[in-house]
């Protein structure tokens, strides 16, 4: 692809090759490309890499073997390493690491870096490739993967020279870091691996068409704050960009500088106090009503980081009819892609927010202030009408989503949290405080079920001293629990909780809403037997506990109400080993509030049968 930038900036400080034009800091070595290939990877801080060694990249695994600065970890499956590198990432702010040998060792990988382009995380994978002769006459495990990984990269390489490899992975880790972050993929082939060439460091970067813009326009900045005074029903439209670049800290000064409601996506969790007064929730499908109906009924959306995505708009047409947009992105391409803006500002969103403070400081200067009072007795009511709620079942099972509210509210300070794809996912967002960014995991764009198990692995790995629970289904535990041998035989101690209520629980909820409750092969555990016996709630084929303990961690299934904190603590106190805790939950439990896909977001329900009365004159 073009090398132009693509979108919204770095999260957290990002080891940065050292690069362009420096004079060398070091004698020039003679190496093998695989040696080369190291000593790259240790001088731009990369200090693990999650992987699996094969016949193309197998040189560059044996001088792996002496390296003191990088560690590697063996997964156990290739999109577990591309999902352990996003959550490393995601955990650390610094770029993933995943390799992988050429064939389906790299298509295995082109899961995780779909996702991670999606969800914008700086990943960089590193693949075999066979011998440069042999590309293109369909050689024993070749697979054209740069084509393949083409519009699913930021950007990609294919490096069949050996003196090429250290100015590759330099630029592969600044484009990956810098800008929008994102995947990128080098493909190295056999030979060049093998060839001798020499190594010298920093190498000079050839990336010519390549220049992140990061400072906003100053008078974009000015209209924005103009926009923000005059407004009577504001919004910040919070995006996971804001947690990229390391803005947070500058949107709470903004949000309580301006005094408008803060929404938060589901990327964004954590970027602003879920606690914090000003915060009105979660927008989106499975939004708070209130969140839903801020940037619905809004005169004004300050988005920052964000994508307008159809999640957040529903039905593109109708969403916010009378809204103004201020729309504040690192990448161009974002803007104006779905919504129209009234005022594009593209740079990266810490340098934006920090200059929309200053301008909104002389606009108050001037005597120019916004007057939010009756959008604050609006936004107020809504939020006490129609607050995150559940009920217990009449039966006396577990609910999930007090499973994952008891798992929150027990975990310690700082907790990370990764998630599957599905019902749970959603609870996790409703139902467990984020107060920090960096605490909360999942695959957002491209709703990657299989994510949370090697994500917590990778958040683990990069941030030893955190706690981290896997918040997984029944169904996105059985794609990629093996990773849990990874875990357990390279001491990542990580804590899964699965969320077992015997289906694929999202797609069950829609085929009960949508499908007259005909669950076409949604059901995870088996049916009546001959005697018309029911079986046990929950998936018990396989038995998790069983295989949790066969893989090498601690395991225990929690069925009872009454067990629930003792279940959670036990987990909590354990530290020398993966613990597994099976929750068998209700299975009819489904996530509220609910936009149906492709209608409106003003025919939000808060629950089932249940559409909210906003007072203002529309049917309840």
């Amino acid at each position: 692809m073009p090398m132009t930038e693509q979108a919204t900036g770095a999260s957290h400080p990002q080891p940065r090759p050292r690069s362009s034009g420096q004079q060398q800091s070091a004698p020039v070595e003679h190496v093998t490309g695989a040696q080369s290939l190291i000593r790259s990877l240790e001088e731009v801080g990369a200090d693990t890499v999650f992987g699996i060694p094969g016949g193309a990249i197998l040189p560059a695994y044996d001088p792996m073997m002496d390296s003191t600065r990088v560690r590697h970890i063996l997964v156990r499956h290739e999109q577990g390493a591309g999902h352990a590198a996003t959550g490393y990432a995601q955990a650390t702010g610094r770029v993933g690491v995943c390799m992988a040998t050429s064939g389906p060792g790299a298509t295995n990988l082109v899961t995780p870096i779909a996702d991670a382009h999606m969800d914008s995380v700086p990943l960089v994978a590193i693949t075999g490739q066979v011998s440069s002769k042999a590309i293109g006459t369909d050689a024993f495990q070749e697979a054209d993967i740069v084509g393949i990984t083409m519009p699913i990269t930021k950007h990609n390489f294919l490096v069949t020279k050996a003196e090429d490899i250290p100015r590759t992975i330099a630029e592969a880790f600044h484009i990956a870091s810098t800008g929008r972050p994102g995947p990128v993929l080098v493909d190295i082939a056999k030979d060049a691996l093998q060839a001798r060439t020499t190594f010298s460091w920093p190498p000079q970067q050839e990336l010519p068409g390549y220049r992140p813009v990061t400072k906003p326009h100053a008078k974009q900045i000015r209209e924005a704050a103009k926009l923000i005074t005059a407004a009577k029903r504001p919004v910040l439209y919070v995006g996971g960009g804001v947690i990229k670049s390391g803005a947070t800290a500058e949107l709470k000064v903004l949000a309580e500088l301006t005094g408008a409601p803060v929404t938060t996506t589901l990327m964004a969790l954590g970027a602003f106090p879920d606690s914090h007064p000003l915060h009105v929730g979660m927008p989106g499908m499975h939004g708070a009503v209130t969140a839903v109906t801020a940037l619905q009924k809004a005169d004004l959306i300050v988005a920052l980081g964000a994508r307008f995505d159809d999640r957040v708009t529903g039905k593109l047409d109708s969403f916010a009819p009378h809204a103004k947009v201020v729309h504040a992105d690192i990448d161009p391409a974002e803007i104006g892609k779905n919504r129209a803006a009234d005022v594009p500002i593209v740079g990266d969103a810490r340098e934006v927010i920090a200059d929309l403070v200053q301008a909104l400081q002389a606009e108050h200067t001037a005597g120019h202030t916004g007057d939010y009072t009756a959008w604050w007795a609006d936004l107020n009511r809504w939020r006490e009408t129609y607050p995150l709620g559940y009920d217990h079942p009449d039966n006396g099972q577990l609910s999930p989503q007090q499973v994952i509210e008891r798992i929150g509210q027990l975990a310690p300070e700082g907790t990370v949290f990764a998630a599957g794809v599905g019902q749970h996912q959603m609870w996790a967002a409703h139902f467990i405080q984020y107060e920090q960014p960096a605490t909360w995991l999942n695959s957002g764009g491209a709703g990657t079920m299989g994510y949370a198990v090697p994500a917590a692995m990778g958040a683990k790995a990069g941030r030893p001293d955190k706690t981290v629970w896997a918040i997984d289904g029944d169904g996105c535990f059985q794609m990629t629990n093996q990773e849990l041998t990874t875990c357990a035989l390279n001491n990542i101690p990580i804590k899964v909780a699965i969320i077992n209520n015997g289906a694929l629980g999202m797609v069950r909820q829609w085929q009960t809403l949508f499908y007259n409750q005909r669950y076409s092969n949604t059901v995870l555990h088996s049916g009546p037997d001959a005697d018309g016996k029911q079986p046990s709630a929950g998936t018990r084929v396989p038995d998790f506990v069983k295989l949790s303990e066969a893989m090498g961690c601690y395991a225990i299934r929690c069925e009872d109400p009454a067990d629930l904190d003792k279940a959670i603590e036990e987990a909590n106190a354990i530290n020398d080993r993966p613990v597994v805790i099976d929750f068998i939950v209700h299975e009819d439990a489904q996530v509220w509030p609910m936009v149906a896909a492709g209608t409106s977001n003003d025919e939000v329900m808060a629950a089932r049968g249940v559409r909210p009365d906003f007072g203002d004159g529309e049917d309840d």
